[in-house]
């Protein structure tokens, strides 16, 4: 991660650093994205407001970008993209819903029951049967 501008706090709002991240949903016509960062924090949101056919970034998801990431109040904004490399992650939305949706496997727990390791008893006397007993 690269500083820029400094840490700081102004009535909610951080000073923004640059960071890399990927673009996880991008909706071209609305100027919209959401990113995923690398620090793996709370996702950025993009939105471009003045949006006109000569500026901004069009961005699509599986691209690699880098931006300013500034937060306000509870939310990370992503300011000023900049594209590394499209589609350097294409399909890594539809990746991570897949991984979300498999079912965590169960194992019974006849599954579970591994090597019995024998416990060996140090003679001190005692009657080893006694102490299984207490």
């Amino acid at each position: 991660m690269r500083q820029f501008g400094g840490e700081g706090n102004v009535k909610g709002v951080s000073m923004s650093r640059r960071m890399y991240g990927v673009v996880l949903w991008a909706d071209c016509s609305d100027h919209k994205a959401v990113i995923w960062c690398e620090d793996h924090g709370d996702l950025a949101y993009y939105h471009d407001t003045t949006p006109s056919a000569h500026d901004g970034v069009a961005l699509d998801a599986g691209d690699l970008v880098e931006f300013d990431l500034s937060q306000e109040k509870d939310l990370r904004y992503a300011r000023n993209p900049e594209r590394i490399v499209r589609q350097q992650y294409a399909g890594i939305a539809q990746r991570l819903r897949s991984a979300c949706r498999v079912p965590p496997r169960i194992t019974p727990v006849r599954e579970k029951l591994g090597q019995v390791v024998p416990f060996r008893l140090v003679d001190n006397g005692n009657d080893p049967k006694e102490a299984l007993r207490a």
